[in-house]
C-alpha cells in the first residue's frame, strides 16, 4: 500500500468517524435519548456502523487538475503574471516558447520556480523560427518570422513535401533550444494547436523518443459542457469542436500506441482569452474523475506584444481569477487535486489496459 493510498484511508476512516458520531447524536437527540452520545440498542449499532462503513469504503472520485500557461517567454509581463499565478495561484505548469522576445527570462524564472513544470510550446505560426530563413523557405518570410494565417500554413504543411522536411528540421531545433536550457521537458503543446495537424503530429511522434517527449497535449473540448459554462460564440465552439474532435480522435490511438501520456479532457479551447472568476468556480463542480487541463493565457498588463497578437484577451482578468481566494477555496473544496504534467503516466494502450 502506497503513502497516499493509506492518508486516503485514514482520512476515510476519519470522515466516517466523524459523521456517525454526529449522527448518533441526532438520533438520539430526536428518540429523547439519555444523552449520550453512544446508541443503545443494537439493531441502531448495527445500522449506523454499517451506514460507516459504506461511507468510508466507497472510493472517492479522484479529480485531478493542470492548469497550464501558454506562451511562457512572450514576453516578460507574460512571463512574470505566469510565475504569480504558479506561486500565488492555481497554476502548476507552463509552456516555453523557445523563440519568444523574453525566452531567456522565462528560462531564468523557470530555474528559480522549480515546482513550476515546463513544456515546449511549439511555435510554427505567428512567431519566428529557431532556424535561419534560408533553411525555412518555405515556412518563413527572409526574416525568419512564421506566417500569421494558422490556416494557410497548416495547408502548406499537408500538401507539400519540402514544408513538411522543414517543419520536421524547425521541430528538432526548438526541442534542442529546449534542452540545452537544462530545464527537464515535462510535455510539449503548440502555439494555436498546431502540434494536432496531422503532419505536426506525425512528426512529433517520430522524434519522440529521440528527445524524451512523454507527454502532450490532446486538444479537445467537450461542447456541451463548454456550452453550459458560456453560451456566447456557440457558433465559433461548434465550428472548433467539429475540427478538434476529429483530430483528436486520430491523434489519440497514436498517442496510446507510442506510450505517451495526455489528459483525458481539456477546457480553455472554446475560452481562450476569457477565462474569469465566475467561469472557473462554475468549472471546477463539473470536473470528471480523472486528469483534465485547463490551458490559459495570463498576463500583467499592459504588454506591446499581448495588444500585438491578442488584443481582445483579458489577460489580466484570468491573472485574477486564478490567483482568486474564492477559486482556491473551490479547489480544495471540490475535492480537486492540482498536478502538473510531470505527474502524468503514460497512455495505455487496448493490450495493457486488459
Amino acid at each position: 500500500m502506497t503513502t497516499s493510498s493509506v492518508a486516503k484511508t485514514v482520512d476515510g476512516l476519519a470522515r466516517g468517524f466523524c459523521l456517525w458520531f454526529v449522527g448518533t447524536r441526532r438520533l438520539l437527540s430526536a428518540d429523547g435519548g439519555t444523552g449520550s452520545c453512544w446508541p443503545t440498542g443494537p439493531l441502531r449499532k448495527a445500522r449506523l456502523l454499517w451506514q460507516t462503513l459504506r461511507m468510508t469504503l466507497t472510493p472517492l472520485p479522484c479529480r485531478r487538475l493542470i492548469v497550464n500557461g501558454d506562451d511562457f517567454g512572450l514576453s516578460t509581463q507574460v512571463n512574470a503574471g505566469i510565475v504569480h499565478a504558479h506561486r500565488s495561484g492555481i497554476l502548476t505548469s507552463t509552456s516555453l516558447m523557445v523563440t519568444g522576445p523574453a525566452w531567456e527570462d522565462a528560462v531564468a524564472l523557470a530555474k528559480a520556480t522549480p515546482s513550476l513544470s515546463v513544456g515546449l510550446h511549439l511555435t510554427l505560426v505567428q512567431g519566428r523560427a529557431v532556424l535561419s530563413p534560408h533553411l525555412l523557405p518555405d515556412l518563413t518570410d527572409h526574416e525568419g518570422n512564421f506566417s500569421h494565417n494558422p490556416t494557410l500554413a497548416g495547408l502548406r504543411y499537408f500538401f507539400s513535401r519540402r514544408a513538411r522536411a522543414q517543419v520536421r528540421a524547425e521541430c528538432r531545433a526548438q526541442l534542442e533550444r529546449f534542452l540545452a536550457t537544462g530545464l527537464t521537458l515535462a510535455h510539449v503543446d503548440g502555439h494555436l494547436h498546431l502540434h494536432m495537424h496531422p503532419a505536426v503530429h506525425a512528426i512529433l511522434l517520430d522524434l519522440a523518443k529521440e528527445y524524451g517527449i512523454a507527454a502532450m497535449r490532446l486538444t479537445r473540448e467537450d461542447l456541451a459542457t463548454s456550452l453550459a459554462l458560456d453560451a456566447h460564440h456557440g457558433l465559433r465552439k461548434c465550428w472548433e469542436s467539429l475540427i478538434f474532435t476529429r483530430l483528436s480522435q486520430v491523434a489519440e490511438q497514436k498517442l496510446r500506441a507510442g506510450g505517451i501520456a495526455f489528459p483525458n479532457a481539456l477546457f480553455g479551447l472554446h475560452q481562450s482569452g476569457d477565462l474569469n472568476e465566475r467561469y472557473l468556480l462554475k468549472l471546477l463542480p463539473r470536473l470528471r474523475e480523472g486528469v483534465t487541463e485547463l490551458y490559459c493565457h495570463p498576463s500583467f498588463l499592459p504588454c506591446p506584444e499581448v495588444q500585438r497578437w491578442t488584443p481582445t484577451y483579458q489577460r489580466d482578468v484570468e491573472l485574477e481569477a486564478l490567483t482568486s481566494p474564492a477559486v482556491r477555496a473551490a479547489v480544495a473544496a471540490q475535492g480537486v487535486t492540482l498536478i502538473s504534467y510531470r505527474d502524468l503516466r503514460p497512455a495505455r494502450t487496448d493490450s495493457t489496459a486488459r
